[in-house]
């Protein structure tokens, strides 16, 4: 069997939340969309994983803030691969109901770029996801 890990890839991403029970609310039900697995599940904690990458929700007592600001220093937004255009589409229909709001809506789905097939949506803690969809033949 070959060695899944390969050098130079993720292994993981941690995101702390100010809370769990909301994060998990819109992380589960968008990771889960999208092919991840429960991995871990602690107290202050949970992950999901695809692949040999996994991603880590924390609410951890050592931050020092309440909400993420995209726009300041650091992360972004995360890119995941979201299937067709369809999928995309079913994706960003649901979003709502699992507390994530579509960003840029006057120029979706091509807000970034007109080759570009893409939803950018954010959730209430302030943390922003781009759905990219496959390209067409």
């Amino acid at each position: 069997m070959a060695d899944e890990r390969v050098r130079g890839g993720l292994h993981h991403v941690e995101i702390w939340v100010p809370d769990l029970g909301r994060a998990v609310g819109s992380w589960r039900w968008l990771l889960e969309a999208l092919g991840h697995t429960l991995y871990q599940d602690w107290s202050d904690g949970r992950s999901w994983r695809l692949g040999e990458t996994y991603i880590v929700l924390e609410q951890s007592p050592a931050r020092t803030a309440d909400h993420h600001d995209r726009l300041r220093p650091g992360l972004n937004h995360l890119a995941f691969h979201a299937g067709t255009r369809e999928e995309v589409d079913t994706l960003v229909k649901e979003a709502p109901a699992h507390g994530w709001t579509l960003l840029f809506p006057d120029r979706h789905p091509y807000a970034g770029g007109a080759q570009h097939y893409a939803a950018y949506l954010e959730n209430e803690d302030g943390f922003e996801v781009e759905l990219v969809a496959t390209k067409d033949p």
